[in-house]
């Protein structure tokens, strides 16, 4: 696996993108993912390096809830993977207490499955499914 990207919980999405625009990141893709009450902008610096901005729709979202527990910032870790299922068995059977037993949709059509942060050492992991983890 290698480090896909990293989940930033912001309050501002606009602000937050000004932000990051300014130190030379550009927004890749934007959208919503209705079903986690969150809007969402990738963007990408030089290189290989994304951020995923996300923003919650409402307080009672996971984010909402992210945001007003712990405020802004590290939300995820997100590793890529081109066979989340098999992945995620190996690592429910070294001890990783899943979020998400099975694979479910997530930004940019990926599918995706969470880890509890108990398991990334109190940072909540992200498995997101690539053609190949290469690209």
């Amino acid at each position: 696996m290698r480090l896909h990207h990293v989940g930033i919980a912001v309050e501002d999405l606009e602000e937050a993108k000004a932000r990051y625009k300014s130190l030379g990141f550009r927004v890749v893709a934007e959208g919503e993912v209705a079903h986690q009450g969150v809007r969402v902008a990738l963007l990408r610096g030089e290189g290989e390096a994304l951020l995923e901005l996300l923003s919650p729709l409402g307080p009672e979202t996971p984010v909402g809830r992210f945001l007003a527990k712990r405020g802004p910032g590290l939300h995820h870790l997100a590793f890529a993977t081109s066979r989340i299922e098999e992945d995620l068995a190996r690592l429910k059977a070294e001890g990783a207490k899943l979020i998400d037993e099975a694979p479910r949709p997530g930004f940019g059509g990926h599918r995706v499955a969470f880890l509890h942060p108990s398991f990334g050492l109190g940072v909540l992991w992200e498995l997101v499914e690539v053609q190949t983890v290469g690209t």
